[in-house]
Parts: structure tokens; C-alpha cells; sequence
């Protein structure tokens, strides 16, 4: 049986609460998807870190004050659709929440750090996971990431009442991975070892010929030399000058 207009009138109130329950209309939809930093970049990727652009003049909307905390999420990219924002600063996850929940709350900021216009000659970017030193029960904790990924971010604007706004996800990001030692090829690999086997056999005659060389010049010069002990006796030729004997007496007159 169909409904009336006016039945039809009365049932659509709480149908669109209930689609804005659903949907969080609560939670203003900030159009901006965070991105990886474009600068020249030395380590925009690493094993543990990765660099984003600052959302600058993003957050300048009614619903944000200039004192409302603005925070990163970083998650999982398969945890990411699971992500139930804190109604309470005290309930903010930590990153030693990440292996159970899959995301965290991490560098805290305000819209003042995100100001609009061209930035200065200062680089403006934010590297996550780039405290080492940090506890990772600590609150806004930005520690190194503990794996490979891949990984997703958003922006959070909380206030005393709970959150404000967010922005959209951002796409996923892989770190870099350790690159296992490839093995050379069988023949280079052959080929080396050969090298070094008839290297060292080189090495070894030529030092058999210099201990050689060297025992054979020493024998040859303390050999040529005799050289008496204390037992031996010797034997010394008497030998007389010719001066020690007196010459004949002349014969007299």
C-alpha cells in the first residue's frame, strides 16, 4: 500500500538523520589530498620516513580556530577505512596503538603553521617518522614507521568538542626496502676464484723464493768465515825480526 505525502513527509526526517549519522556530516570534508613532497629531495623516501607537502591555507573555514589542534593520521592502507576518529584529545591513538589498530595520531599542529600565500625561502615540507628519540606511548609520537607499507594520511582538526574537520585520504606510499645482495654470475664467480687461487699461489713462491734467497746468502757468508771455540787450540808460527839478532862482532885491528 503506498503512503501518502504528508506519511511520506513525516518519514523523512529521521531517514536523513539517519543518512547523515551514517555518512558523519558532523565532520566537515576539507577538498585536499595530501601529497608527497615535489622538492628535489634527498631521502623523500626512505626505509622508515617519507615527506609531505604542508597543507598550507587549507584549514582557514568557519568551523576551524586559530586554537583547534590539527593532527596527521597515519594508517595502514588497509586500516584506513576502519579509522574512527578520537571524540576526545585523551583517546588520541599513539604509535604503540599502531600494530592492533592499524593507525596514530602524530604532529600536532595549528592553522597558523599552515598559513596561505607562496612560501618563504624556508623548505615547507613535513617528514613522518622522523623522531628516533620519542617514546611511542607518547601522544603525537612521530616515530620512525616500521615497515614497508603501504601507508595513507589525512589531516584531523580536533577541538575541545570533539573533531571538526578532515581532509581526504591521501594515496598509498611505499617506502623503500633493503635490496638483498644479488649473487654474481657463475661465470664471474668462476673466474674470481681462479684469480685469487693462482694470485696466492704467485704469493707463496715468491716468498719461498726470498726465505730461500735469504738462507743461502746467510750460509754462504758465515760459512766462509771459521770461527774458533772456546776448546780449540791454536796454532801460532813463532816469528823473529831480523833486528832481534845482534850482528858479528868485527875483527880488530
Amino acid at each position: 500500500m503506498g503512503l501518502s505525502g504528508g506519511q511520506s513527509g513525516l518519514l523523512m526526517p529521521p531517514l536523513l538523520v539517519l543518512i547523515c549519522l551514517q555518512r558523519g556530516t558532523g565532520l566537515e570534508r576539507i577538498n585536499y589530498v595530501p601529497q608527497l613532497s615535489r622538492a628535489a629531495l634527498a631521502g623523500t623516501l626512505t626505509q622508515s620516513t617519507f615527506t609531505l607537502e604542508q597543507p598550507r591555507g587549507r584549514f582557514s573555514h568557519l568551523n576551524v580556530s586559530d586554537f583547534d589542534p590539527i593532527w596527521l593520521v597515519v594508517a595502514q592502507s588497509n586500516a584506513s577505512k576502519s579509522f574512527t576518529a578520537p571524540q576526545r584529545v585523551e583517546d588520541t591513538p599513539v604509535p604503540a596503538d599502531f600494530p592492533q589498530r592499524g593507525y596514530y595520531l602524530t604532529m600536532m599542529a595549528t592553522r597558523a603553521l599552515y598559513p596561505g600565500g607562496q612560501p618563504g625561502n624556508q623548505l615547507q615540507v613535513l617528514r613522518v617518522g622522523n623522531d628516533t628519540h620519542c617514546l611511542p606511548s607518547t601522544r603525537g609520537c612521530n616515530r620512525p614507521l616500521p615497515g614497508p607499507g603501504p601507508y595513507r594520511v589525512k589531516f584531523l582538526v580536533m577541538s575541545d568538542r570533539g573533531p571538526v574537520a578532515e581532509t581526504e585520504w591521501s594515496s598509498d606510499t611505499r617506502l623503500q626496502q633493503a635490496e638483498a645482495p644479488q649473487a654474481a654470475p657463475g661465470l664471474r664467480s668462476a673466474g674470481t676464484v681462479v684469480l685469487i687461487a693462482t694470485l696466492s699461489v704467485l704469493l707463496a713462491v715468491l716468498l719461498t723464493t726470498l726465505l730461500a734467497l735469504l738462507i743461502y746468502t746467510c750460509y754462504d757468508t758465515c760459512g766462509s768465515t771459521p770461527i774458533s771455540g772456546p776448546g780449540e787450540l791454536v796454532c801460532m808460527r813463532r816469528y823473529n825480526p831480523h833486528y832481534m839478532f845482534s850482528s858479528p862482532a868485527l875483527g880488530g885491528s
